[in-house]
């Protein structure tokens, strides 16, 4: 019985071994190919032990540094406002929910559910942002669209709620005189910690990767581009260097231009402040989505 036990403990940890690494080894080949020069890239293809090591492709996509800095510092101040509020709304709405003596919320959840289903679409939305919201050219064109609160955080949040919050301690604390928010800010709050920082996470992963809405909303602005935005032009810009189409002496210029290692170092430079957050929350995270997705 103890050998069985043992066999299977090492197959499984040999098992998530393996797993791990297809998740990483990817992660390496990237930062590597965006250190590897141009040459060797065409050549040799992608490697783990590269035969030519450049840092052309970070020169060029930080050669306009201050408009890299802009982008990032654009990108973190979004990311931290529409995190922060959508996480109060979502805890907000899915706190009266998890209470069985709210009025009708079985028909509030299920539209809220419904909105999973169903939208209206980007059309509608371009235009109801547009015509009625008029926040074109604004920075909240890159917060308010559809990124600050949905259906499923709140799910996920209700249900955690329901599991992990006893009816027991609320009616304790207003036995002891506090109204509904001082409970919500003071007794549940506290208590809801995983599941917080697991929809940050995920909220700031939105936040941090759209590009969308600068694509859609901003049109003459462009200082207002996030990080992703900035990257993508670039991209796009080298892409059509590198096509030969630009002629005379920039087409001569693109020749040398390090297109391929620029995909990966632009990938590098999108990914990398998430990379080094992500093991601050990564403990939250199984934890807060196991519990608010299969109880309730």
């Amino acid at each position: 019985m103890v050998d069985n036990k043992k066999g299977f403990h090492i197959t499984i940890n040999i098992v998530m071994i393996l797993l791990s690494l297809c998740c990483l080894l990817p992660f390496i080949l990237l930062v590597v190919s965006s250190f590897t020069d141009e040459a060797a890239l065409i050549r040799d293809g992608y490697s783990f032990f590269p035969k030519a090591f450049s840092l052309d492709a970070y020169l060029y996509i930080f050669s306009g540094s201050a408009k890299i800095l802009k982008g990032y510092g654009i990108t973190v101040f979004i990311s931290i406002v529409g995190t922060d509020i959508g996480i109060l709304m979502t805890i907000l709405l899915a706190y009266p929910l998890s209470r069985k003596e709210l009025p009708g919320r079985n028909w509030i959840s299920f539209f809220i559910f419904f909105t999973m289903l169903f939208n209206g679409g980007l059309v509608p939305s371009y235009m109801i942002w547009s015509n009625t919201f008029h926040i074109r050219d604004t920075m909240w064109a890159l917060l308010l669209p559809n990124l600050l609160m949905n259906a499923f955080n709140i799910i996920m949040m209700r249900n955690y709620l329901k599991a992990n919050v006893p009816d027991e301690i609320i009616e304790a604390a207003k036995i002891d005189g506090a109204n509904e928010f001082r409970i919500l800010f003071k007794v549940v709050f506290p208590m809801s910690v995983p599941m917080v920082a697991t929809l940050g996470l995920m909220v700031g992963l939105g936040y941090w990767n759209d590009w969308q809405n600068g694509l859609y909303y901003i049109a003459s602005r462009t200082e207002l581009y996030s990080i992703q935005n900035i990257l993508n032009r670039m991209l796009q810009d080298a892409q059509f260097l590198a096509s030969g189409q630009a002629g005379g002496n920039v087409g001569e210029m693109a020749a040398s231009l390090p297109s391929v290692g620029i995909k990966m170092a632009i990938a590098v430079a999108g990914i990398l402040p998430v990379m080094l957050i992500y093991p601050f929350v990564q403990r939250y995270l199984v934890k807060g989505i196991t519990i608010g997705a299969v109880k309730g």
